[in-house]
């Protein structure tokens, strides 16, 4: 008999996470709905987003939530695995957001590695413009819903 792998399992081959590494992550909210378009929901997102707990092995450089979906900059300590960060952010925030029988995130993750300072915030600065790029707001500053190590 033939076991096939799902989606989710192939997207995990030969995944690597090195210690120190600096990923960009994105995630997106379960068939894209724009749950964070409530703001009661986006600001329950976002404290249970920066609950320190959950960045013991790694650090949260940077984040924008936009109404479906979720873009980070983690950097991975001694011992962190990016996906079980993931994992744990994914599930802390679906907790809080708590919407009835219903799933928050679509299951999986994107990441991409970045190498490099000048990569690292020009990437930073793609995820922070993400609102004004959408045509969310007319300046950065008034998207509350973002973060920065830098700002």
């Amino acid at each position: 008999m033939q076991y096939k792998h799902s989606a989710s399992n192939r997207l995990r081959k030969g995944r690597v996470s090195l210690a120190g590494q600096v990923y960009l992550v994105t995630f997106a909210t379960h068939d894209r709905r724009r749950l964070f378009d409530n703001p009661q929901l986006a600001a329950l997102f976002s404290k249970a987003c920066m609950d320190r707990r959950l960045w013991q092995e790694a650090e949260l450089l940077a984040w924008v939530l936009m109404p479906d979906h979720w873009h980070g900059l983690v950097q991975l300590g001694g011992n962190g695995v990016l996906s079980r960060i993931v994992q744990r952010l994914k599930a802390n925030t679906s907790k809080a957001v708590a919407i009835r029988g219903a799933p928050v995130w679509q299951p999986g993750f994107h990441d991409r590695a970045i190498a490099g300072e000048r990569t690292m915030h020009a990437a930073a600065d793609y995820l922070l413009d993400n609102p004004l790029r959408a045509g969310l707001v007319e300046s950065i500053e008034h998207w509350p819903w973002r973060y920065a190590v830098w700002d």
